[in-house]
């Protein structure tokens, strides 16, 4: 059983800043890759930055210069600060984690969050 819990959404101006944060708890064994994903309304789910057990990181390219995504593996969290946030970055954004779960003979699955709603508007 592993559950994956969101935090840190909200409203902000454009150029404002925000920062996620996602947790996982359970019968964790070991976590591989995290990520963070976004879904607009009338879009595709699209990732938005990922980072490996090791650090390494990947961006879209939208979000490059503006986003950093974080992780602390003692907590199993992941972090996504968003700084100069602009209207088109307004999705409901999901937590993503590669888990294998206790007794697992380590099978990693994909697990999801609900989700954290993040608007930029003015």
């Amino acid at each position: 059983q592993v559950q994956l819990v969101e935090s840190g959404g909200g409203l902000v101006q454009p150029g404002g800043s925000l920062r996620l944060s996602c947790a996982a708890s359970g019968r964790i064994f070991s976590i591989n890759d995290m990520g963070w994903y976004r879904q607009a309304p009338g879009k595709q789910r699209e990732l938005v930055a990922r980072i490996t057990s090791g650090g390494i990181t990947t961006y879209i390219d939208s979000v490059k210069g503006r986003f950093a995504i974080s992780r602390d593996n003692a907590k199993n969290t992941v972090y996504l600060q968003m700084n100069s946030l602009r209207p088109e970055d307004t999705a409901l954004y999901y937590c993503n984690a590669d888990v294998a779960v206790r007794g697992s003979g380590l099978r990693y699955s994909s697990y999801w969050g609900q989700g954290t709603q993040v608007t930029v508007s003015s």
